[in-house]
């Protein structure tokens, strides 16, 4: 268990010095030295946390919460610095994405047999 955990933490190193994810870093600092875009990421990220706990508590969003997420979804898209940002997590996201397919192979190999 040490063995693979030390490769994990290898791996987060990799993960973090990655051309992905230092783009990923780079757009993040670009978008919140504009205070106007940093704002308006802050309370998109709040909406959807907010949207997500009452899903998970088996509620559904009322009109007007859904409103208000669509009238700051579409500021959101307006902003190129958020923009970039979530172009630049879903890079990130996608070799996360390979990372995960290539350590789960053993298991894929398992139920495949």
């Amino acid at each position: 268990m040490a063995d693979i955990l030390t490769t994990a933490g290898e791996l987060r190193d990799k993960l973090a010095s990655s051309d992905e994810f230092t783009a990923l870093q780079r757009s993040y600092n670009i978008m919140k030295a504009d205070s106007e875009a940093y704002d308006l990421f802050k309370q998109f990220q709040e909406m959807q946390l907010k949207l997500q706990q009452k899903q998970m508590q088996g509620q559904q969003p009322d009109q007007d919460e859904m409103k208000q997420a669509q009238d700051l979804a579409g500021k959101v898209r307006e902003k190129d610095a958020i923009k970039d940002l979530m172009e630049k997590e879903k890079d990130v996201n996608q070799l996360l994405a390979k990372l995960n397919n290539e350590i789960t192979k053993p298991i894929q190999a398992l139920y495949e047999s």
